[in-house]
């Protein structure tokens, strides 16, 4: 909303929709929310395969009598570390997405669709605008990612008993 501009009730803003761009205006970005769920199944199949090779490595290690205490400590750690690993896999992979994504919904008069936007912004900015701003988001992402699915994990070990 601009400075002055009277604010928006939703039914002015669905009628606005609809006059501009017809039905198909309230399906804009879709294919590229959808393009979204391939980080979450990257982070996940990779997560999951790292946690079942730490459990192997746990498993095997406890055949040979280590002392237990360091080793829980270390399941936690070694979650945190699969996350994270996990996640910068992910992320970096899907990345070009977040970029397309933010572009059709920040700039909307430029951009239309999902592959229009990135055969364009390929042509004009070159491959390495897909990757702009990347390690900014990792920063954000990683620690926090980390922690979510470490605490997870501890939340079900605790309940499982």
């Amino acid at each position: 909303r601009n400075r002055g501009e009277k604010q928006m009730s939703a039914f002015e803003c669905v009628r606005k929709v609809y006059r501009s761009d017809g039905i198909k205006g309230f399906y804009r970005g879709m294919s590229a929310s959808y393009a979204g769920i391939s980080e979450t199944v990257i982070h996940f199949v990779i997560y999951e395969s790292i946690k079942r090779k730490l459990l192997e490595y746990k498993t095997a290690s406890a055949m040979h009598n280590e002392d237990e205490s360091a080793k829980e400590a270390s399941d936690f750690v070694g979650m945190m570390m699969a996350a994270a690993t996990s996640k910068t896999c992910a992320t970096s992979v899907a990345y070009p997405h977040e970029v397309v994504r933010t572009r059709l919904r920040e700039e909307g008069t430029k951009y239309r669709s999902f592959f229009q936007t990135l055969s364009l912004l390929v042509r004009e900015e070159g491959y390495g605008s897909l990757y702009r701003g990347l390690t900014t988001h990792l920063v954000r992402q990683i620690p926090n990612t980390a922690i979510m699915m470490s605490t997870y994990e501890v939340v079900v070990y605790l309940l499982d008993g």
